[in-house]
C-alpha cells in the first residue's frame, strides 16, 4: 500500500480538470485581446482608407469650369493686350468656392506664363454674371467673370510680340484641381478678340 501511495505522489503525467480549464481559459482570454487588437487596427486603417480616396477625389476633380469663351482685351498701348477675360462657374456637385473680391482678397490664385515671364500670383479681378447671393463665394448656378491683367513684361505688353504668342494662366481654387487656360493670340490685335 505504501508504494502504490509512493507511485501515485510521484505522478505528475496529467492535469487535473481544474488546472486545465485555467489554461483554456488563459487562451481563450489572449486570442479575443489579440483579435480584438487586429479588428481595430483594420477599422482604423479601413477610415483612414477611405479619408485619403475622399480627399484624392475631391483634389482630382475640377471645381471650376469655364462658360463660354476666353476673351482678350487690347491694352492702354495699341497692339498690346492688357486683360484676358474667362467667364466661369462651378461644376455640378462641387462645395461653394471663395471667390473674394479680387487677388487681394482671396483664396483663389490665378498664374500667369509665357516664354519671357511667369508670374504665380497675377493680379485680377472679378465681376458676377449671375449671382444668387451677396457673398463672394461661388455657388452652383452663378457665374463670375474673371479680368486677368497681363503682367509688365509679358509678350503681351509689348505691340512687336503680342500677336502669334503663346500664353498659359492657370486657376488654382483652395480645393479641386487646377483650370487652365492654354492659349495662342491672333495674328493682329483688335479692341476685343476670342482667343483659340
Amino acid at each position: 500500500m505504501e508504494q502504490k501511495r509512493k507511485s501515485l505522489l510521484k505522478d505528475e503525467k496529467a492535469f487535473t480538470g481544474l488546472e486545465a480549464a485555467i489554461v483554456l481559459t488563459a487562451f481563450i482570454v489572449v486570442a479575443a485581446v489579440f483579435s480584438y487588437m487586429v479588428l481595430g487596427a483594420g477599422f482604423f486603417s479601413t477610415e483612414k482608407a477611405k479619408e485619403v480616396v475622399h480627399t484624392g477625389v475631391e483634389q482630382a476633380t475640377s471645381a471650376m469650369q469655364f462658360s463660354g469663351d476666353i476673351v482678350a482685351k487690347e491694352g492702354n498701348t495699341t497692339g498690346t493686350i492688357g486683360y484676358i477675360i474667362a467667364t466661369t462657374t462651378l461644376t455640378a456637385g462641387e462645395t461653394a468656392i471663395d471667390i473674394g473680391s479680387g487677388s487681394a482678397s482671396s483664396n483663389l490664385t490665378i498664374s500667369y506664363s509665357d516664354s519671357l515671364i511667369y508670374a504665380p500670383d497675377a493680379v485680377w479681378s472679378r465681376t458676377w454674371i449671375e449671382t444668387r447671393d451677396s457673398n463672394d463665394m461661388l455657388d452652383y448656378g452663378e457665374k463670375v467673370e474673371l479680368n486677368i491683367t497681363v503682367p509688365s513684361g509679358a509678350l503681351l505688353a509689348t505691340a512687336a510680340t503680342a500677336t502669334d504668342a503663346e500664353i498659359a494662366i492657370n486657376i488654382k481654387p483652395v480645393a479641386g484641381a487646377i483650370l487652365p487656360i492654354n492659349k495662342r493670340t491672333p495674328s493682329a490685335v483688335d479692341a476685343v478678340m476670342v482667343l483659340n
